[in-house]
């Protein structure tokens, strides 16, 4: 691996952060998803959060109170040796409605004072401008993405923080996973579907409208800074097709350029002509600005970030047995063992993906995800033995690693996700862990928020000192 690797953690905003009636900080999407039944259909933007039942159970607002732990929290990974730290703003946080000229100096204050902890170390800030996070108040005004308005408002948020942190943050990431849009659409981007509405339509426009605004982003940073590195995200994955049957082979094809198309566009600078084609098929027809054609050309990212999680597997026919997997569909793979949870556990596909992606885009690589949900059981000495963690993630760096060294891809750093446990995004579980840190908390809401070091905190401080040699 490259001497200046990157080595670090990565958590985000809505799931950690908390304090969500604290320092001026407005209501935001995370703040209206419920845990239980309803989740998802809030998540899809198939149930209106406004008729959720009284006494609904809302784990995003105080999540693990990053905010009022984060000094506590940053020590624990100072003390791994973090050489980055992936983390997002929470935009109504700084700009509580979306809609101010101002920006909400409490807000600031508190990232100036969060990053200024992190350099106190020596911890590169990694930051995401947009994760899973949008202004309530832009949601119910404005129907969120659905409409152009929110480039503008985007746009003014990120010139304040851009200005801001100049000097002190280099790396940026746009939005989180931006094919998560056509999956999980309000807690993607606060799509939330009126009746009769043409629901792929409007993901599509969405998607234009954060596509749009993601490459006026990276213009208005590289005017601020030209020492500012901007990248997109991408939920990642290789699909596999079941079986060498062709239709199989051309389904997986389809599926890679779902995802495809969102960096596609980001890193390339246009529409695909198949992505064309499909819209065309489809009989959705884009509202575009004469000039946006040329501000996608124009601004391209300088690096691709992503998660990695698992592989997918696709059959043309449909049939087979379902396998889990975040929230995409996929079929079974024989060849893999899964987690709990059900997601695929595939290292390869980890080597296969990076391969894939830089074999397409010839753009810098940056694993800003990647991570096993288990249930963790701390003992009566306070010890959390995760060994299975351990397995998982030494099995996805070694992955890493060949891809670096063996096949050449050009990777700035890997941040395992949920470095300190958090609330799960798509099922609003604390049981479900990922981190090397233990918070006391569970499912209902209770515990005392204490932080322990499990025993992968040793073994990744490990892998860090030594470059990834002890594994």
């Amino acid at each position: 691996m490259r001497k200046d690797f990157l080595w670090g953690g990565a958590t985000a905003a809505n799931q950690c952060e908390g304090g969500w009636k604290e320092g001026g900080r407005g209501m935001a999407i995370v703040d209206v998803i419920p845990q239980g039944a309803n989740r998802m259909p809030v998540m899809q933007g198939i149930l209106d959060y406004r008729e959720l039942p009284e006494g609904s159970c809302y784990p995003g607002r105080e999540a693990i109170d990053f905010y009022g732990h984060y000094k506590e929290d940053i020590a624990l990974f100072a003390e791994m040796g973090f050489k980055c730290y992936r983390f997002s703003f929470s935009w109504s946080r700084i700009f509580p409605t979306g809609e101010e000229m101002e920006p909400n100096q409490e807000g600031l204050k508190f990232y100036d004072s969060l990053v200024d902890e992190l350099l106190k170390y020596g911890i590169e800030p990694v930051v995401t401008l947009c994760h899973f996070d949008a202004p309530l108040g832009l949601v119910e005004k404005y129907g969120s993405w659905k409409s152009r308005k929110m480039a503008g408002f985007f746009l003014r948020y990120c010139e304040v923080v851009f200005r801001h942190f100049k000097g002190r943050v280099r790396y940026w990431i746009t939005f989180n996973e931006i094919n998560m849009l056509m999956h999980l659409p309000f807690m993607g981007a606060g799509i939330r579907f009126e009746e009769g509405e043409n629901q792929l339509q409007v993901k599509y426009q969405a998607a234009h409208h954060e596509l749009v605004a993601s490459a006026m982003a990276v213009k208005l940073a590289h005017e601020v800074s030209p020492d500012f590195q901007v990248g997109c995200m991408l939920a990642a994955g290789s699909v596999y097709p079941y079986s060498c049957n062709p239709a199989d082979v051309w389904e997986s094809m389809k599926k890679d350029r779902e995802n495809y198309f969102f960096i596609d566009v980001q890193a390339r600078g246009g529409y695909p002509e198949y992505a064309k084609k499909y819209l065309e098929r489809q009989g959705i027809q884009l509202e575009m600005q004469r000039e946006d054609a040329k501000i996608l050309k124009e601004n391209t990212v300088d690096f691709l970030s992503l998660s990695y999680y698992n592989s997918r597997c696709v059959r043309a026919d449909g049939q087979g047995e379902a396998a889990g997997g975040n929230v995409f569909a996929s079929a079974k793979n024989p060849y893999l063992e899964c987690s709990q949870w059900g997601w695929p556990i595939d290292p390869m596909g980890f080597r296969i993906t990076l391969n894939a992606l830089y074999d397409r885009y010839q753009k810098p690589l940056f694993v800003v995800e990647n991570g096993l949900g288990a249930v963790d059981v701390p003992e009566a000495d306070g010890s959390v033995h995760d060994d299975c963690r351990i397995d998982y993630l030494r099995a996805h760096i070694q992955a890493m690693i060949a891809a670096a060294d063996e096949d050449g891809v050009d990777l700035i750093g890997y941040t395992p996700w949920g470095c300190i446990d958090l609330v799960s995004a798509t099922t609003g579980e604390m049981s479900k862990r990922y981190g090397f840190i233990y918070v006391d908390k569970n499912d209902s809401g209770e515990g005392t928020l204490k932080r322990l070091r499990k025993k992968s905190f040793g073994w990744y401080r490990d892998v860090i000192a030594s470059n990834g040699e002890k594994l």
